[in-house]
């Protein structure tokens, strides 16, 4: 396969369009959907993955581009798994991470009053999917293990990063300094996986 030389990042996330963009190589003109005005999908896979091939693909349609798109969030072991695929909509309408944030909490609290002198297992996954007009090239899944830590710290990062404490990391995903933050998370290591196709 020849190499990508244009790609559209498909997703309205400003992080998650810098973190991708930072990702990529160098070579690659990226396109956001901003320029082309465009809205996303209606999400209604059922899996990270489904997701995610959803937004490739229609934004791949709607702009004749090769296009990548992302879908990830947060899995909270106590919370059955829960935000998971609604990770996003957990934040309302405009995507306000504090009230999603503050509904984690929220729910914590309702399972175990005394959820914040354990450790609470949590991950963030990421699936990446790269699709081509009319055929998906590929599609990939990374994750992160770690824990919720007992109040949000930093201002780093995006969505649940302050909330989030990478395992064996003294430092939350906000805290931390992107290039840190890249070189350990969901999204790098999805990136890892579908390098070869770029």
């Amino acid at each position: 396969m020849k190499k990508i030389s244009k790609l559209l990042i498909g997703t309205n996330n400003k992080g998650k369009y810098k973190e991708i963009k930072d990702l990529l190589p160098k070579h690659i003109k990226t396109y956001s959907t901003k320029e082309f005005k465009l809205k996303s999908p209606k999400e209604d896979g059922l899996t990270f993955k489904e997701n995610s091939i959803i937004k490739s693909k229609y934004f791949s349609k709607k702009t004749n581009l090769i296009c990548l798109a992302d879908d990830s969030g947060l899995e909270i072991d106590l919370l059955n798994k829960a935000p998971g695929i609604y990770s996003a909509r957990w934040g309302g309408k405009n995507g306000d991470f504090k009230k999603a944030i503050n509904r984690v909490y929220r729910n914590l609290f309702r399972i175990d009053k005394n959820w914040q002198s354990k450790k609470i297992k949590a991950r963030f996954i990421c699936a990446l999917s790269i699709y081509n007009l009319d055929k998906k090239i590929a599609s990939v899944q990374g994750k992160v293990e770690g824990f919720i830590s007992n109040e949000p710290k930093g201002n780093n990062g995006f969505g649940y990063d302050p909330i989030f404490l990478p395992k064996n990391k003294k430092e939350t995903f906000g805290e931390m300094k992107s290039l840190e933050k890249y070189k350990i998370d969901h999204r790098f290591d999805a990136f890892k996986k579908i390098k070869k196709f770029l």
